[in-house]
């Protein structure tokens, strides 16, 4: 193999390395080089790039939270961590412009920000549609439908932010390879070895943030973290000034099209929205289309047409990016259900973003000592039935238990198809539990009718 870098075997060994620099490494090696640590971040691609999931100029952040209450406090953390990163870069990272979740009164999408708000004292305005109009005009929602306006939401500039955290991370002493492909990695007795199209490194601990090629690197995630193609839009508003950040809050929307959300017009022309899982194309990277086609266009602008009349205009532009989802659409962050001294995760579900500076946190946190100050319990692994809780359980007082043989090499499980059993919602019961710090855990088969919160997609 080709020697491209010429330092000797000791420049070659690191406390820890990263594979993947988008949202959630970059900030994963921020976090450890500020401890100390000797880091190693590789990049397949540019740093940053528009391949993957971390790109587009502003991607949204919001308190209300209509997938989950329990993320609320993360959320939190979140928002301290990039107010702290933005201090330090200079640059204005965070832009603040209200958030507007908002459907029928009835739908998840409504209650679940509410619930969001009222259980963690958030400052928010619950309008009518006609409400919202008078407030934000570019608004011109269906009449029935209900909106948790919420001070708090805005958007974050996700490049900047990428750039601000490999920036830190090297002030700090971090090493960063960009345009270096992973070719394997492999547990050792020590601690890991990574190869790559240009060289082999070691590290006592490997965190693998790469987004949509997670699976690749780690094949239990087969089936769990699957990349779907997205396309986003930009339109020049017919009443630009409407679509201002100081006009105009950032979006989730639940309409009879489906499920959308959006931005203000800023650092590029045009009004910036998407549908989740547009039109549910699903498989791996390489091989999703990432032309955006007219198709795409032509569903988005019917979109515009209806439901933001004075933001329909010709089109500036158009972007496809990545969803990586898992079944229930919430995140998987843990430790490697065989080799304790591997952390991974597996964020998006297209809500991730958001969360990169806590999740930097967290996975410095595992890398150090193998659990978190945050709790995490609703990403767990084993939620699927993958993992050994005696290899992978924190237990009451976050103490990671070790099972036996877990850096000899062992086969990694491939997770089956879930039953019709399972194709449910997975439910969390906080009534009981098992006295060590566990939740019951149960598939409930009761969905909302329209509700594809949960949905589980046929991806198998």
């Amino acid at each position: 193999m080709q020697r491209l870098h010429r330092e000797d075997r000791a420049d070659r060994h690191f406390d820890v390395i990263v594979l993947g620099v988008g949202g959630m490494g970059s900030s994963t090696l921020y976090q450890l080089a500020r401890r100390r640590k000797r880091v190693l971040g590789i990049e397949r691609y540019d740093i940053p790039h528009a391949m993957g999931s971390s790109h587009g100029e502003t991607r949204i952040i919001r308190l209300a939270y209509y997938e989950d209450p329990s993320y609320v406090m993360l959320l939190q953390r979140s928002y301290e961590l990039w107010r702290s990163i933005q201090s330090r870069a200079g640059e204005r990272l965070l832009h603040t412009t209200g958030s507007v979740d908002a459907s029928p009164s009835d739908s998840w999408v409504f209650k679940g920000s509410l619930q969001s708000c009222l259980e963690h004292d958030l400052p928010h305005d619950v309008l009518t549609s006609r409400e919202l109009t008078q407030r934000f005009p570019g608004y011109r929602l269906p009449r029935e439908t209900m909106a948790v306006y919420q001070p708090d939401g805005g958007f974050l500039l996700p490049e900047r932010c990428i750039v601000a955290h490999v920036q830190a991370a090297q002030a700090e002493g971090a090493v960063v390879h960009g345009r270096e492909e992973v070719l394997d990695w492999q547990p050792t007795r020590d601690g890991v070895r990574v190869t790559t199209d240009k060289d082999t490194y070691t590290a006592e601990r490997l965190v693998i943030t790469a987004g949509a090629w997670n699976r690749k690197l780690l094949p239990f995630l087969d089936r769990l973290a699957v990349p779907e193609r997205q396309v986003l839009a930009w339109l020049q508003p017919r009443k630009p000034k409407l679509f201002s950040p100081k006009r105009f809050p950032v979006f989730n929307l639940l309409v009879d099209e489906g499920r959308f959300y959006g931005f203000p017009a800023f650092g590029v022309p045009g009004f910036k929205f998407g549908k989740y899982h547009h039109f549910e194309e699903f498989g791996n990277p390489e091989e999703l289309d990432r032309e955006p086609r007219r198709a795409d266009e032509v569903m988005l602008g019917e979109f515009a047409a209806r439901h933001f009349p004075d933001g329909f205009g010709p089109t500036m532009a158009l972007q496809t990016c990545y969803f990586t989802n898992t079944p229930d659409k919430h995140f998987i962050i843990d430790l490697h259900p065989q080799y304790p001294q591997v952390s991974f995760a597996s964020p998006c579900s297209g809500h991730g973003y958001k969360f990169a500076s806590v999740i930097g946190e967290i996975m410095a946190d595992l890398a150090e000592r193998e659990t978190t100050r945050h709790n995490i319990e609703l990403f767990r692994l084993d939620r699927f039935g993958i993992g050994n809780r005696q290899t992978t359980d924190r237990g009451r007082h976050g103490q990671h238990r070790r099972g036996q043989g877990q850096h000899g090499r062992q086969r990694i499980p491939v997770p089956r198809p879930l039953s019709r059993r399972q194709t449910g919602v997975m439910t969390t019961d906080r009534r009981g539990g098992h006295g060590d710090g566990q939740r019951d855990e149960y598939w409930d088969t009761s969905t909302i009718p329209g509700d594809d919160r949960h949905a589980i997609h046929p991806f198998w």
